[in-house]
């Protein structure tokens, strides 16, 4: 099977919304009158995103969904995406497989392949993502203030469980397995949230390489300080009933766990029956866990409200 062969059978399909889609040089978008269109783009190379022996199904679903994810950190609706695709040879059934999660996550949002590229060469995955958002809607990581309630979405620590099962370095239950490594697999990317969030939340950065790292970006981009409430931080583990972990340790997975792709955001005080109406509107746990301060870096309080010494750092590819 050839290159465009390839993409014929397993990734191009009439254009909708796209005035061009795949097939041609370029793709052509038309944006809408008074709306910002939003970019981003994310690579997964197997062995340092993923295992080589990830379903394809959910490795098609995690490629698609990390970059909705920014996109949702923005408040902005997916319209279509990019792909740019290395495969070490054409293996069909795992290309389908691939294209089946693929297609499976792009229907769920709505989100139309308009092109990319194929080559031969070591696994990589790569997809460029186009959404908009109203014009001075954009959800941005400079916006947060003193005194700003800090939220996270869902559940965080039970993705970096899945992974240090892989690594051979904990023990767990199968039930509790499965579950997190669908957590790691197959993340859901919070649109709705992210969307409701417009005019509500002063600032809001996705969570990929873990809470503490991206509330970072938030802080130094505001510049601003934060305090985290511990006790309230803990249970954003779901799995942590069904495992026997130090409490260090669970704290340490919750807030530098990495791929749980949920979002931190900032919000006033004010405002907080609204946040917690978005949250049910997008079918979305949200939980505060801190403020937001004045000075810079965060401030661990533990439940007497006593600053915790602390020497958590997130994830950095060239750290």
């Amino acid at each position: 099977m050839g290159e465009f062969d390839l993409i014929a059978r397993f990734f191009k399909r009439p254009a909708r919304r796209a005035v061009l889609g795949v097939g041609d040089d370029c793709a052509l978008l038309a944006p809408t009158p008074g709306m910002h269109l939003a970019f981003s783009t994310d690579s997964l190379i197997e062995g340092r995103h993923f295992v080589s022996t990830v379903n394809p199904i959910h490795l098609g679903h995690k490629a698609l969904a990390v970059n909705l994810s920014d996109l949702a950190a923005c408040g902005a609706q997916p319209r279509a995406f990019l792909l740019s695709l290395t495969l070490p040879r054409v293996d069909e059934t795992w290309l389908a497989g691939f294209a089946q999660g693929l297609w499976a996550l792009a229907d769920a949002f709505d989100c139309e392949l308009i092109g990319g590229d194929t080559t031969q060469g070591p696994l990589n995955i790569n997809i460029t993502v186009i959404g908009d958002v109203p014009a001075g809607q954009a959800l941005l990581r400079s916006g947060a203030q003193v005194g700003d309630d800090i939220y996270v979405s869902g559940h965080l620590g039970d993705a970096r469980i899945a992974l240090e099962v892989f690594r051979g370095q904990l023990s767990v239950p199968e039930s509790v397995f499965l579950t997190t490594r669908a957590r790691m697999e197959q993340p859901t990317p919070r649109i709705a949230l992210g969307m409701a969030l417009r005019g509500l939340a002063t600032s809001a950065a996705d969570i990929s390489d873990g809470l503490l790292g991206d509330l970072g970006h938030i802080l130094q981009a505001s510049q601003v300080g934060a305090e985290l409430q511990t006790a309230l931080a803990m249970p954003l583990m779901a799995c942590a009933a069904h495992v026997a972990l130090p409490r260090a340790q669970q704290l340490e997975y919750v807030l530098t766990g990495g791929d749980d792709y949920e979002l931190v955001f900032t919000a006033p005080p004010h405002r907080r029956a609204d946040v917690l109406a978005a949250g049910i509107a997008s079918h979305t746990p949200v939980t505060c866990i801190g403020t937001v301060r004045a000075g810079q870096g965060v401030v661990l309080l533990d439940a007497q409200g006593r600053a915790t010494p602390h020497r958590f750092t997130s994830f950095d590819h060239f750290a």
